[in-house]
């Protein structure tokens, strides 16, 4: 059995565990979730005070099998194609919802891009490029870690592709 670090025991998230490993800089943002919202992301921009635009979901999608990260502004959608284009692709559909939560090691809905229990090709959207920083799920519902976006493509070893429509 693995040993937990201090910070995972202390309620830490892989993906916040995964930040201060590398020494990434990031700040920690907590909300009340409301298991009633029809949308996490942008339950999360309304309640942190930040533009939609600046407030990340991330997707698992299956692109000709294999399981990849899109990470996409809350205010717009994911395009597939593009999606599957990024990566040297023919096919992308979403994944199964189960299958994403098993091999991310998160729950639908606090999914993030960072720590994942299996590491997972990644494609940031290109808008996140136009902020200083950006908002991602820091692996449960209700919390979010800002940090920039060529910080979160570092950790994640993440293509930037505009894959996300407005």
């Amino acid at each position: 059995m693995a040993k937990k670090s201090k910070k995972q025991q202390s309620g830490g998230t892989p993906a916040t565990v995964a930040l201060t490993a590398a020494g990434t800089p990031y700040t920690l943002h907590a909300y009340e979730h409301d298991p009633a919202s029809p949308s996490y992301g942008e339950e999360a921009a309304e309640a942190l005070g930040v533009s939609p635009d600046r407030v990340f979901k991330t997707l698992v999608a299956d692109v000709d099998g294999e399981l990849t990260v899109a990470v996409v502004p809350v205010a717009g959608s994911l395009d597939l194609k593009a999606l599957a284009a990024a990566v040297g692709g023919k096919r992308a559909s979403m994944a199964d919802p189960a299958a994403a939560e098993r091999t991310t090691g998160y729950v639908r809905g606090g999914i993030s891009p960072l720590g994942q229990r299996k590491r997972l090709r990644t494609v940031v959207d290109a808008s996140a490029e136009a902020h200083a920083t950006i908002c991602v799920s820091a692996g449960r519902r209700g919390l979010e870690v800002e940090l920039s976006p060529a910080d979160l493509a570092a950790l994640t070893s993440a293509v930037m592709a505009p894959i996300g429509r407005s």
